[in-house]
């Protein structure tokens, strides 16, 4: 199954123009580069849903971990390890 998994942009990695960013988001301490494209606004700071290794959107910090929380209680969260 495909899920979005919320993390926090821990910082902004590669900039071509306010549009094209790369950025580093951190999954409950596991490191992984994003594509920021679909959410310009985001800043270091932010929690961003992660899809395919792309950002989404922009979430609510506590809305976020609560989802990041139980997605490790079902064990949907191993593959971002490897």
């Amino acid at each position: 199954m495909c899920l979005a998994i919320p993390g926090k942009l821990v910082e902004i990695t590669a900039e071509l123009d306010n549009t094209f960013r790369l950025g580093k988001v951190s999954f409950g301490g596991i490191m992984k580069d994003v594509n920021l494209a679909l959410v310009p606004e985001a800043v270091p700071g932010d929690y961003v849903l992660v899809h395919v290794g792309a950002a989404i959107s922009i979430v609510d910090e506590e809305e976020a971990k609560k989802t990041f929380e139980l997605l490790e209680q079902l064990g949907e969260t191993d593959e971002l390890s490897g």
